[in-house]
C-alpha cells in the first residue's frame, strides 16, 4: 500500500498522530507531506497535532465552539487572526499557530485564561483553507548556504526553498510544496522571478502578482474589445438620444489622462444655473454577461501606481470609444441639473445623450487661468474652443457649493497624497506632495452633485442600487480620537456623546496649516468607518450627505458601470418591480465585489508607493531632514517629511531605559526625560532603506549635523 493509503486506513480506525504513522524505512518528511496534502484536499482534519477523518464526531463537536478567522499578521513568535465577522483580532502565540500562514482561513479556539488580562488570545485548531502562494525576496543563509524566502506578508518568518532558479536578492513568487507543524518546516519552490529586489519596479510587479492583477486581458476579452479598434459611434445609436453636440461641453483632466470619463457644461438661467455632467456611456458598449463585463466585474476598479495603470477595461474602450476625447462624437449618459441662485439642486434628469467635447481642459492651465497667470497661448486655446464664458460660472457655482458644504458640516480632509517622479528607466528620482488646485476642487464638486442625484434617483425609485456609504465613528474609535486630540492640544469635548460633522470639520480647520495637521486629519479619517459599497442607502457621514453613489467614472470603477445599467432601464420606463427582480442579487454581489477589489487596489497602490519612496530615499542615506512625528508605537516613532516620505525611528534609538508609552500619542524616556509626541518636529537622518519591503529607517540627528 502507498503512504497515503496507509494514512487513510489508520485514520479510519481512530484519530492518529504523526508518531503513530512513522514506521521503519519510511521517510518522516514524506509522511508529513502526504498529511499536509490530505488536509488541503479536505480528506483529513488536523486538530492540535491529531488527524481525523472529516466524519469523526469530534470534528463536528469541536467546531461549534470555534471562531472562523483569517490569519492577517505573522511575526516570528506570534500571529493575529481576524474574525470572519470583522469584529476584532485574536492574538495567537507562535506555538499555537500550527504553521498557519497569512491569508489562511482558520478555526480558532479562544483561551479561557489569556496571558494578558482583558486581551483575546487563542489557538489555531484547524486550517480550513490554505493560502500557498507568496511573494518576497530570495535570501541565502551565510552559515548553511540554504535558500529561504523573506516573504512580504511575514518577513520575520523564514520559508526554506526546496527548488529555485533565481538568484539571492531577487524578488520572487513561491508556492508552498509541503507544510509542516511549524513555519520552518514548510518547503517552497520559486515559481517566478521579477528581478532585483532593490528596484521598486520589480517589487511593484511582485505586489501586483500577489493580488492577482495583470495588465493583460484574457483572449476572449481581447477579441470582444478588438471590434472597437479605432471605432466611431454608429449613427444608428444616436437615434432617440438628447443631442448636445452643439452645447459648450468640455473635459478637464491632467495633461497625461487618456481615459476621460466625464465632461461638463454650465449656463446661467433666470433662476440660477443649469449644470450638465456628461459621463461616458460605457454600459452601451459593455453589456451584461459579456466577456468584457465579467472581466470588469472581476477587476472591480482600475489600479494606479507610480506612472502605471492596470485598467479595468481594454484600451480600445478606456482610451478609445468610451473616452470623451475632444472634437469627436461620443455617446454619453448626462445628468442635467437645475440649481437655484444659492447653488442648491431643485430638479434633475438623467438623459442618454450624444456629445462633442470642445476641448480637453488641463488642470494646470485652468488653475493658471483662475490665478491670472496664464499665458496668451493658453487663453487662446479656451477662447477658440468657445468655453471661456463657462469658467467664471463654474467658479461662482463652486463658491456657493462650498458654502453649502460648510453649512451642512461636510469635511475637507487633507489626504497628503504623494507624487512620484520616475526617470526613463522606471527609477524613482523624486517624491513630493501632490498639489490640488482650484480647478480640481471645482470638478470634484460637480461630480459630487451628479453622484448625489444618481443616489437620490435610485433610492426614491426603490430599485436595486449600489450606494457609496460611510458610517459615523463607533464608540471605541471616538475614545481613541479624543485622546489624540488632547495630545495635540485641541478641544476634545463634544456637545453630545458622539462628535457631529460640524464639530469634526471645525477640528480639521483648526489644525490646518499647523504641525499637527497631518496627524489630526489622519486620525479623524481613521475614526470613521471605511467608505464602502452597499446595496442599502446609509448615507455618507464624511460628506454629510444622505444620498451618495458613484456614477461618474464607469471606465475606471465597476459600481459606476453597475448603476448606469440600472439607471438606463429606469430612464427607459422599466417597472420598478421588474428592476428589483432583474438587479437585486446583482446589486448586492457587485457591492461586495467592488468593496473587496477597492481594498486590494488600495493595498497595491500603497505597497508599490512605499517601495518607490524607499528607492528614492536610498539615494539620501546619511542626509538630515526635518519632519513631524506622525505616529507613536511601542517599537518607536514614525516621522513624516514634507515630501510625504515616512520612516521609523526605532525605540532603541530613542530611549536608554524602559520607555513610558501613551499608546498612539506619546513616548518618553524616564532616564533622560526626553519625550516625543504626535505633531512634534524632529530632525532625522536617513539610516536604512529596504526597497523590497518598502521600509525606511531614520535615526535622530543631533543639532550639530
Amino acid at each position: 500500500m502507498s503512504i497515503r493509503s496507509n494514512i487513510l486506513a489508520a485514520a479510519a480506525k481512530r484519530p492518529v498522530r504523526l508518531r503513530d504513522l512513522v514506521t521503519r524505512g519510511v521517510d518522516e518528511k514524506k509522511i508529513l507531506w502526504e498529511l499536509s496534502a490530505l488536509v488541503k484536499e479536505g480528506k483529513l482534519v488536523h486538530k492540535v497535532g491529531t488527524y481525523y477523518l472529516p466524519t469523526h464526531p469530534a470534528v463536528a463537536g469541536l467546531e461549534e465552539e470555534l471562531i472562523r478567522c483569517t490569519i492577517v499578521k505573522l511575526g516570528r513568535t506570534f500571529g493575529f487572526a481576524m474574525r470572519e465577522d470583522l469584529s476584532g483580532d485574536l492574538f495567537i502565540p507562535g506555538r499555537s499557530l500550527k504553521g498557519a500562514m497569512p491569508g489562511d482561513k482558520v478555526l480558532v479556539r479562544k483561551f479561557e485564561r489569556p496571558r494578558v488580562a482583558g486581551s483575546e488570545e487563542g489557538e489555531v485548531v484547524r486550517i480550513t483553507e490554505q493560502c500557498n502562494n507568496f511573494v518576497g525576496t530570495l535570501c541565502r543563509e551565510e552559515d548553511t548556504g540554504r535558500f529561504y524566502l523573506e516573504a512580504d506578508a511575514c518577513p520575520a518568518v523564514r520559508l526554506y526553498v526546496k527548488r529555485s532558479g533565481a538568484q539571492p536578492g531577487d524578488k520572487v513568487a513561491v508556492s508552498i510544496l509541503a507544510r509542516g507543524e511549524r513555519h520552518e518546516d514548510h518547503r517552497v519552490e520559486v515559481t517566478m522571478s521579477f528581478g532585483a529586489a532593490d528596484e521598486a519596479k520589480h517589487c511593484a510587479q511582485a505586489i501586483l502578482f500577489a493580488h492577482g492583477l495583470d495588465k493583460d486581458f484574457p483572449d476572449e476579452v481581447k477579441a470582444e474589445a478588438a471590434q472597437w479598434d479605432d471605432a466611431a459611434i454608429d449613427p444608428a445609436d444616436v437615434k432617440g438620444r438628447l443631442d448636445l453636440r452643439d452645447a459648450p461641453i468640455f473635459t478637464i483632466d491632467s495633461a497625461s489622462t487618456k481615459d476621460i470619463d466625464d465632461a461638463i457644461s454650465i449656463a446661467r438661467t433666470e433662476t440660477g444655473f443649469e449644470l450638465g455632467v456628461h459621463i461616458a456611456d460605457v454600459s452601451h458598449y459593455v453589456t451584461a454577461g459579456s466577456a468584457l463585463d465579467k472581466e470588469a466585474y472581476d477587476r472591480g476598479t482600475s489600479v494606479y501606481y507610480a506612472d502605471q495603470v492596470i485598467p479595468m477595461l481594454p484600451k480600445q474602450l478606456s482610451n478609445g470609444i468610451c473616452s470623451l476625447n475632444p472634437q469627436v462624437e461620443r455617446l454619453a449618459f448626462s445628468c442635467m441639473m437645475e440649481l437655484d441662485e444659492q447653488g442648491e439642486v431643485v430638479d434633475y434628469s438623467f438623459e442618454k445623450s450624444v456629445i462633442l467635447s470642445r476641448v480637453k481642459g488641463v488642470y494646470s492651465e485652468l488653475n493658471a487661468m483662475y490665478e491670472g497667470t496664464a499665458d496668451e497661448a493658453v487663453k487662446a486655446k479656451y477662447e477658440e474652443a468657445g468655453v471661456m464664458e463657462s469658467l467664471p460660472l463654474l467658479k461662482e457655482l463652486y463658491d456657493l457649493r462650498i458654502a453649502a458644504r460648510k453649512a451642512r458640516g461636510g469635511m475637507e480632509i487633507e489626504s497628503g497624497e504623494s507624487k512620484l517622479v520616475l526617470d526613463e528607466n522606471g527609477v524613482c528620482v523624486d517624491v513630493h506632495r501632490a498639489e490640488r488646485g482650484l480647478t480640481e476642487a471645482i470638478i470634484e464638486e460637480c461630480m459630487l452633485l451628479a453622484n448625489q442625484c444618481a443616489a437620490h434617483k435610485g433610492r426614491t425609485a426603490k430599485v436595486p442600487f449600489v450606494y457609496r456609504t460611510h458610517e459615523a465613528p463607533d464608540e471605541e474609535k471616538q475614545e481613541r480620537l479624543k485622546k489624540i486630540l488632547v495630545a495635540c492640544n485641541l478641544n476634545a469635548k463634544f456637545a453630545g456623546e458622539a462628535p457631529t460633522q460640524h464639530e469634526l470639520a471645525a477640528l480639521l480647520d483648526a489644525s490646518r496649516g499647523t504641525p499637527v495637521e497631518r496627524c489630526v486629519h489622519t486620525s479623524i479619517l481613521r475614526s470613521m468607518g471605511k467608505a464602502k459599497y452597499e446595496p442599502v442607502p446609509k448615507g455618507h457621514f464624511g460628506l454629510a450627505l444622505s444620498d451618495y453613489a458613484h456614477f461618474t467614472s464607469p471606465i475606471r470603477r465597476y459600481p459606476d458601470l453597475a448603476i448606469h445599467r440600472v439607471l438606463t432601464d429606469l430612464c427607459a420606463g422599466e417597472d420598478a418591480a421588474k428592476l428589483r427582480k432583474t438587479y437585486e442579487s446583482f446589486a448586492a454581489g457587485a457591492s461586495e465585489q467592488a468593496s473587496n477589489r477597492e481594498l486590494a487596489a488600495l493595498q497595491v497602490e500603497r505597497g508599490a508607493e512605499d517601495c518607490y519612496k524607499a528607492e528614492f530615499m536610498k539615494g539620501k542615506l546619511g542626509e538630515v531632514f526635518e519632519g513631524v512625528v506622525s505616529g507613536v508605537a511601542p517599537h518607536g516613532i514614525y516621522v513624516e517629511l514634507p515630501s510625504t516620505v515616512e520612516g521609523l525611528v526605532h525605540i532603541s534609538n530613542l530611549c536608554e531605559g524602559q520607555p513610558d508609552l501613551l499608546e498612539g500619542m506619546r513616548i518618553s524616556d524616564p532616564l533622560t526625560g526626553a519625550s516625543w509626541s504626535l505633531g512634534d518636529t524632529a530632525r532625522v537622518k536617513v539610516a536604512k532603506c529596504d526597497v523590497a519591503l518598502g521600509k525606511i529607517d531614520f535615526v535622530l540627528a543631533g543639532d550639530e549635523e
